[in-house]
Protein backbone atom coordinates (compact mmCIF):
# COMPACT_ATOMS: atom_id res chain seq x y z
CA UNK A 1 0.00 0.00 0.00
CA UNK A 2 1.31 3.46 -0.92
CA UNK A 3 2.92 5.43 1.90
CA UNK A 4 1.41 8.72 3.02
CA UNK A 5 3.45 11.82 2.12
CA UNK A 6 3.63 14.95 4.27
CA UNK A 7 1.43 16.80 1.81
CA UNK A 8 -1.15 13.99 1.81
CA UNK A 9 -1.12 13.97 5.61
CA UNK A 10 -2.01 17.66 5.68
CA UNK A 11 -4.91 17.01 3.31
CA UNK A 12 -6.12 14.03 5.40
CA UNK A 13 -6.08 16.16 8.56
CA UNK A 14 -8.09 18.84 6.79
CA UNK A 15 -10.72 16.43 5.48
CA UNK A 16 -11.07 14.38 8.67
CA UNK A 17 -12.17 10.78 9.13
CA UNK A 18 -13.89 8.91 6.35
CA UNK A 19 -14.52 5.49 4.86
CA UNK A 20 -10.76 4.90 4.43
CA UNK A 21 -9.41 6.99 7.32
CA UNK A 22 -9.66 6.57 11.11
CA UNK A 23 -8.05 8.78 13.80
CA UNK A 24 -6.96 7.28 17.13
CA UNK A 25 -5.28 9.08 20.00
CA UNK A 26 -4.23 5.75 21.57
CA UNK A 27 -4.37 2.05 20.78
CA UNK A 28 -7.76 1.47 22.40
CA UNK A 29 -10.11 -0.62 20.22
CA UNK A 30 -7.87 -0.40 17.14
CA UNK A 31 -8.54 -4.11 16.54
CA UNK A 32 -12.13 -3.19 15.66
CA UNK A 33 -10.94 -0.56 13.18
CA UNK A 34 -8.42 -2.90 11.59
CA UNK A 35 -11.00 -5.67 11.19
CA UNK A 36 -13.53 -3.20 9.73
CA UNK A 37 -11.02 -2.00 7.12
CA UNK A 38 -10.01 -5.58 6.25
CA UNK A 39 -13.69 -6.47 5.72
CA UNK A 40 -14.06 -3.49 3.40
CA UNK A 41 -11.73 -1.79 0.93
CA UNK A 42 -8.80 -1.40 3.30
CA UNK A 43 -7.83 1.88 4.95
CA UNK A 44 -5.49 3.73 7.30
CA UNK A 45 -5.52 4.17 11.07
CA UNK A 46 -3.58 7.26 12.20
CA UNK A 47 -2.37 6.78 15.79
CA UNK A 48 -1.70 10.04 17.64
CA UNK A 49 -4.56 12.05 16.13
CA UNK A 50 -7.74 13.00 17.99
CA UNK A 51 -11.22 12.84 16.47
CA UNK A 52 -11.21 16.63 16.14
CA UNK A 53 -8.07 16.31 13.89
CA UNK A 54 -5.73 17.63 16.58
CA UNK A 55 -2.33 15.97 16.35
CA UNK A 56 -1.34 14.89 19.86
CA UNK A 57 1.42 12.62 18.70
CA UNK A 58 2.54 9.33 20.19
CA UNK A 59 5.82 7.97 21.36
CA UNK A 60 7.08 5.77 18.58
CA UNK A 61 8.94 2.76 19.85
CA UNK A 62 9.54 -0.87 19.06
CA UNK A 63 7.32 -1.75 22.04
CA UNK A 64 4.41 0.14 20.45
CA UNK A 65 4.92 -1.58 17.11
CA UNK A 66 5.09 -4.95 18.86
CA UNK A 67 1.82 -4.21 20.68
CA UNK A 68 0.11 -3.41 17.38
CA UNK A 69 1.41 -6.58 15.78
CA UNK A 70 0.14 -8.64 18.73
CA UNK A 71 -3.30 -7.05 18.35
CA UNK A 72 -3.35 -7.88 14.64
CA UNK A 73 -2.18 -11.45 15.27
CA UNK A 74 -5.19 -12.00 17.53
CA UNK A 75 -7.55 -11.19 14.64
CA UNK A 76 -8.70 -14.00 12.38
CA UNK A 77 -8.00 -14.81 9.62
CA UNK A 78 -4.58 -13.21 9.36
CA UNK A 79 -4.70 -9.55 8.35
CA UNK A 80 -1.96 -7.81 6.42
CA UNK A 81 -0.78 -4.41 7.68
CA UNK A 82 2.13 -2.06 7.06
CA UNK A 83 3.43 0.49 9.60
CA UNK A 84 4.69 3.94 8.66
CA UNK A 85 6.20 6.61 10.92
CA UNK A 86 5.32 10.13 9.88
CA UNK A 87 6.55 12.84 12.28
CA UNK A 88 4.91 11.94 15.63
CA UNK A 89 2.12 9.93 13.98
CA UNK A 90 2.09 6.20 13.38
CA UNK A 91 0.11 5.20 10.27
CA UNK A 92 -1.28 1.66 10.17
CA UNK A 93 -1.97 0.71 6.56
CA UNK A 94 -4.63 -2.05 6.53
CA UNK A 95 -4.91 -4.06 3.32
CA UNK A 96 -8.34 -5.19 2.06
CA UNK A 97 -8.71 -8.86 2.95
CA UNK A 98 -9.14 -11.75 0.55
CA UNK A 99 -10.43 -14.10 3.27
CA UNK A 100 -13.45 -12.15 4.50
CA UNK A 101 -15.10 -11.95 6.93
CA UNK A 102 -12.48 -11.04 9.58
CA UNK A 103 -13.12 -10.75 13.29
CA UNK A 104 -11.40 -9.74 16.52
CA UNK A 105 -12.09 -10.81 20.09
CA UNK A 106 -15.16 -8.56 20.34
CA UNK A 107 -16.77 -9.63 17.06
CA UNK A 108 -17.08 -8.82 13.36
CA UNK A 109 -16.91 -5.19 12.22
CA UNK A 110 -17.62 -3.34 8.99
CA UNK A 111 -16.76 0.15 7.85
CA UNK A 112 -19.90 2.26 7.33
CA UNK A 113 -19.00 5.77 6.22
CA UNK A 114 -16.53 7.24 8.75
CA UNK A 115 -17.44 4.71 11.46
CA UNK A 116 -16.75 1.07 12.26
CA UNK A 117 -19.91 -0.76 13.23
CA UNK A 118 -20.36 -4.20 14.71
CA UNK A 119 -21.94 -6.52 12.19
CA UNK A 120 -25.29 -8.12 12.91
CA UNK A 121 -25.93 -11.81 12.46
CA UNK A 122 -27.57 -11.43 9.03
CA UNK A 123 -24.73 -9.22 7.79
CA UNK A 124 -22.20 -11.86 8.83
CA UNK A 125 -24.21 -14.59 7.09
CA UNK A 126 -24.51 -12.53 3.91
CA UNK A 127 -20.76 -11.83 3.87
CA UNK A 128 -20.01 -15.52 4.30
CA UNK A 129 -22.35 -16.25 1.40
CA UNK A 130 -20.93 -13.49 -0.78
CA UNK A 131 -17.38 -14.60 -0.16
CA UNK A 132 -18.23 -18.20 -1.01
CA UNK A 133 -17.43 -19.50 2.47
CA UNK A 134 -20.94 -21.00 2.66
CA UNK A 135 -22.07 -22.82 -0.46
CA UNK A 136 -25.77 -23.32 -1.00
CA UNK A 137 -25.42 -26.69 -2.70
CA UNK A 138 -23.52 -28.15 0.28
CA UNK A 139 -26.14 -27.18 2.89
CA UNK A 140 -29.01 -29.42 4.00
CA UNK A 141 -32.70 -28.59 4.26
CA UNK A 142 -34.25 -30.04 7.41
CA UNK A 143 -37.69 -30.00 5.74
CA UNK A 144 -36.56 -32.37 3.00
CA UNK A 145 -37.12 -35.98 4.04
CA UNK A 146 -35.54 -38.97 2.37
CA UNK A 147 -37.02 -41.06 0.78
CA UNK A 148 -40.43 -39.34 1.03
CA UNK A 149 -39.46 -36.25 -0.98
CA UNK A 150 -36.81 -37.94 -3.14
CA UNK A 151 -37.38 -39.15 -6.73
CA UNK A 152 -35.72 -42.48 -7.41
CA UNK A 153 -36.93 -42.22 -11.01
CA UNK A 154 -34.91 -39.04 -11.57
CA UNK A 155 -31.88 -40.68 -9.98
CA UNK A 156 -32.20 -43.74 -12.24
CA UNK A 157 -32.37 -41.47 -15.30
CA UNK A 158 -29.28 -39.63 -14.08
CA UNK A 159 -27.32 -42.85 -13.51
CA UNK A 160 -28.25 -44.18 -16.92
CA UNK A 161 -27.25 -40.97 -18.69
CA UNK A 162 -24.02 -40.65 -16.71
CA UNK A 163 -23.15 -44.31 -17.24
CA UNK A 164 -22.97 -45.06 -13.52
CA UNK A 165 -23.69 -48.53 -12.18
CA UNK A 166 -26.64 -48.92 -9.83
CA UNK A 167 -25.43 -52.21 -8.34
CA UNK A 168 -25.09 -50.75 -4.82
CA UNK A 169 -27.84 -49.37 -2.60
CA UNK A 170 -29.42 -46.02 -3.37
CA UNK A 171 -28.17 -44.34 -0.14
CA UNK A 172 -24.62 -45.49 -0.94
CA UNK A 173 -24.92 -44.11 -4.47
CA UNK A 174 -26.04 -40.73 -3.08
CA UNK A 175 -23.14 -40.67 -0.62
CA UNK A 176 -20.67 -41.55 -3.38
CA UNK A 177 -22.04 -38.72 -5.53
CA UNK A 178 -21.47 -36.33 -2.61
CA UNK A 179 -25.11 -35.32 -2.31
CA UNK A 180 -25.98 -37.15 0.90
CA UNK A 181 -24.54 -38.53 4.12
CA UNK A 182 -25.73 -40.98 6.74
CA UNK A 183 -26.42 -39.61 10.21
CA UNK A 184 -27.89 -41.68 13.02
CA UNK A 185 -29.42 -44.20 10.64
CA UNK A 186 -30.93 -41.47 8.45
CA UNK A 187 -29.96 -40.35 4.95
CA UNK A 188 -29.48 -36.58 4.87
CA UNK A 189 -29.66 -35.12 1.36
CA UNK A 190 -27.97 -31.77 0.66
CA UNK A 191 -29.26 -29.01 -1.60
CA UNK A 192 -27.41 -30.30 -4.68
CA UNK A 193 -29.38 -33.53 -4.37
CA UNK A 194 -32.61 -31.64 -3.81
CA UNK A 195 -32.10 -29.41 -6.85
CA UNK A 196 -31.64 -32.41 -9.13
CA UNK A 197 -33.70 -35.18 -7.57
CA UNK A 198 -36.60 -33.71 -5.59
CA UNK A 199 -40.03 -35.12 -6.48
CA UNK A 200 -41.48 -31.60 -6.36
CA UNK A 201 -38.76 -28.95 -6.53
CA UNK A 202 -41.34 -26.17 -6.59
CA UNK A 203 -42.36 -27.04 -3.01
CA UNK A 204 -38.75 -27.11 -1.84
CA UNK A 205 -37.23 -24.17 -3.74
CA UNK A 206 -39.65 -22.10 -5.81
CA UNK A 207 -36.83 -19.72 -6.75
CA UNK A 208 -35.00 -22.44 -8.74
CA UNK A 209 -37.43 -21.65 -11.55
CA UNK A 210 -36.21 -20.79 -15.05
CA UNK A 211 -38.57 -18.24 -16.59
CA UNK A 212 -38.67 -18.05 -20.40
CA UNK A 213 -40.41 -15.22 -22.24
CA UNK A 214 -40.89 -14.10 -25.83
CA UNK A 215 -41.46 -10.37 -26.32
CA UNK A 216 -42.82 -8.44 -29.26
CA UNK A 217 -40.26 -5.89 -30.42
CA UNK A 218 -37.13 -4.85 -28.54
CA UNK A 219 -38.56 -3.96 -25.11
CA UNK A 220 -40.19 -5.73 -22.15
CA UNK A 221 -43.68 -4.50 -22.93
CA UNK A 222 -45.75 -6.99 -24.86
CA UNK A 223 -45.30 -10.64 -23.85
CA UNK A 224 -46.21 -13.08 -26.63
CA UNK A 225 -45.35 -16.30 -24.77
CA UNK A 226 -44.11 -17.17 -21.28
CA UNK A 227 -43.31 -20.40 -19.50
CA UNK A 228 -41.95 -21.15 -15.99
CA UNK A 229 -39.97 -24.36 -15.55
CA UNK A 230 -39.08 -25.87 -12.17
CA UNK A 231 -39.08 -29.66 -12.34
CA UNK A 232 -35.38 -30.10 -11.56
CA UNK A 233 -32.22 -28.36 -12.76
CA UNK A 234 -31.56 -30.75 -15.64
CA UNK A 235 -35.15 -30.59 -16.88
CA UNK A 236 -35.11 -26.81 -16.47
CA UNK A 237 -32.19 -26.58 -18.89
CA UNK A 238 -33.81 -28.95 -21.40
CA UNK A 239 -37.19 -27.19 -21.20
CA UNK A 240 -35.60 -23.76 -21.64
CA UNK A 241 -33.81 -25.03 -24.76
CA UNK A 242 -37.10 -26.35 -26.17
CA UNK A 243 -38.59 -22.90 -25.64
CA UNK A 244 -35.66 -21.26 -27.45
CA UNK A 245 -35.84 -23.70 -30.36
CA UNK A 246 -39.57 -23.08 -30.67
CA UNK A 247 -39.12 -19.32 -31.01
CA UNK A 248 -35.71 -18.76 -32.63
CA UNK A 249 -36.19 -18.30 -36.38
CA UNK A 250 -34.55 -20.79 -38.71
CA UNK A 251 -33.52 -20.45 -42.34
CA UNK A 252 -32.99 -23.36 -44.68
CA UNK A 253 -30.31 -24.18 -47.22
CA UNK A 254 -29.81 -27.05 -49.67
CA UNK A 255 -26.57 -28.76 -50.62
CA UNK A 256 -28.05 -30.61 -53.60
CA UNK A 257 -29.71 -33.38 -51.61
CA UNK A 258 -33.42 -33.40 -50.82
CA UNK A 259 -32.71 -33.07 -47.10
CA UNK A 260 -32.79 -29.45 -45.98
CA UNK A 261 -30.14 -27.90 -43.74
CA UNK A 262 -31.59 -25.87 -40.86
CA UNK A 263 -29.57 -22.84 -39.78
CA UNK A 264 -30.92 -20.99 -36.71
CA UNK A 265 -30.44 -17.26 -36.23
CA UNK A 266 -28.27 -18.09 -33.21
CA UNK A 267 -26.26 -21.30 -32.65
CA UNK A 268 -28.26 -23.47 -30.26
CA UNK A 269 -25.11 -24.93 -28.70
CA UNK A 270 -23.99 -21.44 -27.63
CA UNK A 271 -27.42 -20.69 -26.16
CA UNK A 272 -27.40 -24.04 -24.38
CA UNK A 273 -24.00 -23.28 -22.84
CA UNK A 274 -25.33 -19.98 -21.52
CA UNK A 275 -28.48 -21.57 -20.07
CA UNK A 276 -26.42 -24.27 -18.34
CA UNK A 277 -24.06 -21.66 -16.88
CA UNK A 278 -27.00 -19.58 -15.65
CA UNK A 279 -28.61 -22.57 -13.91
CA UNK A 280 -25.44 -24.15 -12.51
CA UNK A 281 -23.67 -20.99 -11.31
CA UNK A 282 -26.56 -18.84 -10.09
CA UNK A 283 -26.72 -17.59 -6.50
CA UNK A 284 -29.39 -19.82 -4.93
CA UNK A 285 -29.28 -17.82 -1.71
CA UNK A 286 -31.07 -15.07 -3.65
CA UNK A 287 -34.74 -16.02 -3.49
CA UNK A 288 -36.21 -12.89 -5.03
CA UNK A 289 -35.24 -13.59 -8.64
CA UNK A 290 -35.23 -16.39 -11.22
CA UNK A 291 -32.96 -17.32 -14.07
CA UNK A 292 -34.46 -15.47 -17.05
CA UNK A 293 -34.34 -16.47 -20.73
CA UNK A 294 -35.78 -13.58 -22.74
CA UNK A 295 -36.21 -13.43 -26.52
CA UNK A 296 -36.51 -10.06 -28.23
CA UNK A 297 -36.59 -9.01 -31.86
CA UNK A 298 -32.91 -8.05 -31.84
CA UNK A 299 -31.40 -10.23 -29.10
CA UNK A 300 -31.66 -13.02 -26.55
CA UNK A 301 -30.85 -12.17 -22.92
CA UNK A 302 -30.00 -14.92 -20.43
CA UNK A 303 -29.74 -13.57 -16.89
CA UNK A 304 -28.66 -15.30 -13.69
CA UNK A 305 -28.94 -13.92 -10.12
CA UNK A 306 -25.46 -13.43 -8.69
CA UNK A 307 -22.59 -11.49 -10.25
CA UNK A 308 -18.94 -12.48 -10.37
CA UNK A 309 -17.68 -14.54 -7.47
CA UNK A 310 -15.72 -12.74 -4.78
CA UNK A 311 -12.09 -12.24 -5.70
CA UNK A 312 -12.76 -12.10 -9.44
CA UNK A 313 -12.59 -8.95 -11.53
CA UNK A 314 -14.18 -8.37 -14.92
CA UNK A 315 -10.73 -8.74 -16.48
CA UNK A 316 -10.58 -12.27 -15.01
CA UNK A 317 -13.81 -13.28 -16.73
CA UNK A 318 -13.26 -16.20 -19.07
CA UNK A 319 -9.71 -16.70 -17.78
CA UNK A 320 -10.26 -17.90 -14.21
CA UNK A 321 -12.93 -20.29 -13.00
CA UNK A 322 -14.46 -20.17 -9.51
CA UNK A 323 -17.45 -22.44 -8.92
CA UNK A 324 -20.30 -21.02 -6.85
CA UNK A 325 -22.02 -24.43 -6.68
CA UNK A 326 -19.26 -27.04 -7.12
CA UNK A 327 -21.46 -30.06 -6.31
CA UNK A 328 -24.10 -29.04 -8.85
CA UNK A 329 -21.35 -28.39 -11.42
CA UNK A 330 -19.89 -31.84 -10.74
CA UNK A 331 -23.25 -33.53 -11.35
CA UNK A 332 -23.76 -31.68 -14.63
CA UNK A 333 -20.22 -32.62 -15.63
CA UNK A 334 -21.04 -36.30 -15.05
CA UNK A 335 -24.02 -35.90 -17.39
CA UNK A 336 -21.83 -34.39 -20.09
CA UNK A 337 -23.62 -31.04 -19.91
CA UNK A 338 -20.36 -29.38 -18.91
CA UNK A 339 -17.35 -30.56 -20.91
CA UNK A 340 -14.47 -28.75 -19.23
CA UNK A 341 -14.69 -26.37 -16.31
CA UNK A 342 -13.98 -22.77 -17.25
CA UNK A 343 -14.15 -23.20 -21.05
CA UNK A 344 -17.80 -22.28 -21.60
CA UNK A 345 -17.17 -18.61 -22.42
CA UNK A 346 -14.66 -19.43 -25.14
CA UNK A 347 -17.00 -22.09 -26.57
CA UNK A 348 -19.88 -19.62 -26.82
CA UNK A 349 -17.72 -16.96 -28.45
CA UNK A 350 -16.27 -19.40 -30.97
CA UNK A 351 -19.68 -20.85 -31.85
CA UNK A 352 -21.04 -17.36 -32.50
CA UNK A 353 -18.03 -16.50 -34.64
CA UNK A 354 -18.30 -19.72 -36.66
CA UNK A 355 -21.99 -19.02 -37.27
CA UNK A 356 -21.19 -15.51 -38.53
CA UNK A 357 -23.14 -13.91 -35.65
CA UNK A 358 -22.23 -10.70 -33.78
CA UNK A 359 -20.10 -11.20 -30.64
CA UNK A 360 -21.74 -11.94 -27.31
CA UNK A 361 -22.06 -9.11 -24.76
CA UNK A 362 -21.66 -9.60 -21.00
CA UNK A 363 -22.96 -7.46 -18.14
CA UNK A 364 -21.88 -7.81 -14.51
CA UNK A 365 -23.94 -6.36 -11.67
CA UNK A 366 -25.62 -8.24 -8.84
CA UNK A 367 -26.88 -10.25 -11.82
CA UNK A 368 -24.92 -11.82 -14.65
CA UNK A 369 -26.39 -11.27 -18.12
CA UNK A 370 -25.31 -12.80 -21.43
CA UNK A 371 -26.71 -11.04 -24.50
CA UNK A 372 -26.79 -12.76 -27.88
CA UNK A 373 -27.36 -10.09 -30.58
CA UNK A 374 -29.50 -11.29 -33.47
CA UNK A 375 -28.13 -10.21 -36.83
CA UNK A 376 -30.24 -9.36 -39.84
CA UNK A 377 -31.29 -12.81 -40.97
CA UNK A 378 -34.32 -13.48 -43.13
CA UNK A 379 -36.94 -15.29 -41.09
CA UNK A 380 -38.30 -18.47 -42.57
CA UNK A 381 -41.87 -18.43 -41.16
CA UNK A 382 -42.47 -21.65 -43.05
CA UNK A 383 -40.69 -20.29 -46.12
CA UNK A 384 -37.16 -21.00 -47.17
CA UNK A 385 -34.38 -18.57 -47.92
CA UNK A 386 -31.27 -18.78 -50.09
CA UNK A 387 -31.26 -19.50 -53.81
CA UNK A 388 -34.59 -19.66 -55.65
CA UNK A 389 -34.15 -23.32 -56.55
CA UNK A 390 -33.51 -24.19 -52.92
CA UNK A 391 -36.60 -22.26 -51.89
CA UNK A 392 -38.69 -24.10 -54.42
CA UNK A 393 -37.46 -27.51 -53.28
CA UNK A 394 -38.19 -26.61 -49.67
CA UNK A 395 -41.79 -25.70 -50.48
CA UNK A 396 -42.22 -28.83 -52.56
CA UNK A 397 -40.97 -30.97 -49.65
CA UNK A 398 -43.59 -29.35 -47.45
CA UNK A 399 -46.34 -29.75 -50.08
CA UNK A 400 -45.66 -32.00 -53.11
CA UNK A 401 -48.92 -30.83 -54.72
CA UNK A 402 -48.03 -27.14 -54.59
CA UNK A 403 -48.80 -25.29 -57.85
CA UNK A 404 -46.65 -22.89 -59.80
CA UNK A 405 -48.93 -19.91 -58.96
CA UNK A 406 -48.73 -20.86 -55.28
CA UNK A 407 -44.92 -21.06 -55.47
CA UNK A 408 -44.78 -17.66 -57.16
CA UNK A 409 -46.99 -16.10 -54.48
CA UNK A 410 -45.03 -17.68 -51.63
CA UNK A 411 -41.66 -16.53 -52.97
CA UNK A 412 -42.87 -13.15 -54.28
CA UNK A 413 -41.47 -13.76 -57.76
CA UNK A 414 -43.11 -14.24 -61.18
CA UNK A 415 -44.58 -17.51 -62.43
CA UNK A 416 -42.19 -17.31 -65.35
CA UNK A 417 -39.21 -17.27 -62.95
CA UNK A 418 -40.68 -20.30 -61.12
CA UNK A 419 -41.08 -22.19 -64.39
CA UNK A 420 -37.48 -21.41 -65.30
CA UNK A 421 -36.15 -22.73 -62.01
CA UNK A 422 -38.31 -25.87 -62.19
CA UNK A 423 -37.11 -26.56 -65.72
CA UNK A 424 -33.53 -26.27 -64.48
CA UNK A 425 -34.18 -28.64 -61.57
CA UNK A 426 -35.76 -31.20 -63.88
CA UNK A 427 -32.80 -30.97 -66.29
CA UNK A 428 -30.48 -31.62 -63.34
CA UNK A 429 -32.59 -34.69 -62.40
CA UNK A 430 -33.42 -33.20 -59.02
CA UNK A 431 -37.15 -32.84 -59.62
CA UNK A 432 -39.80 -34.91 -61.39
CA UNK A 433 -43.43 -34.33 -62.15
CA UNK A 434 -45.67 -37.31 -61.43
CA UNK A 435 -49.09 -37.32 -63.10
CA UNK A 436 -50.80 -34.56 -65.08
CA UNK A 437 -50.33 -30.83 -64.60
CA UNK A 438 -53.64 -30.76 -62.75
CA UNK A 439 -54.02 -33.41 -60.08
CA UNK A 440 -50.43 -34.62 -60.17
CA UNK A 441 -47.57 -33.94 -57.75
CA UNK A 442 -43.86 -33.19 -57.59
CA UNK A 443 -41.20 -35.72 -56.56
CA UNK A 444 -37.76 -34.84 -55.27
CA UNK A 445 -35.08 -37.09 -56.78
CA UNK A 446 -31.84 -38.20 -55.03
Amino acid sequence: MKKVTQKELELILQEGEGYLIEFKEKLSSIDQEIVAFANGSGGRVLIGVQDDRTVKGISLSNKLKSQIQDIVNNCEPQIRIDLQELDSILVIHVWPGSEKPYHCSSGFYLRVGPNSQKMKRQQIIEMFQTEGKIRFDELVNSKFQYPEHFSSIKLDQFLQTAGISSSISEPDILCNLGIAEKQGGKVIVNNAGILLFAKDLEKQYYHATVTCALFKGKDKVNVIDRKDFNADLVSNVDDAMMFLKRHISVRYEFDGSPRRIEIPQLPFEALREAVINAVVHRNYFEKGANVMVEIFEDRVDITSPGGLMSGLKESDFGKKSVLRNPLVASLFHRLGYIEKMGTGIYRMQNLMKEAGCPPIQFEFTSFFTVTFPIGKVEKSSGKSSGKSSGKIMELIIENPRVTIPELAESLSITERAIEKQIRKLREENKLQRVGPAKGGHWKILL
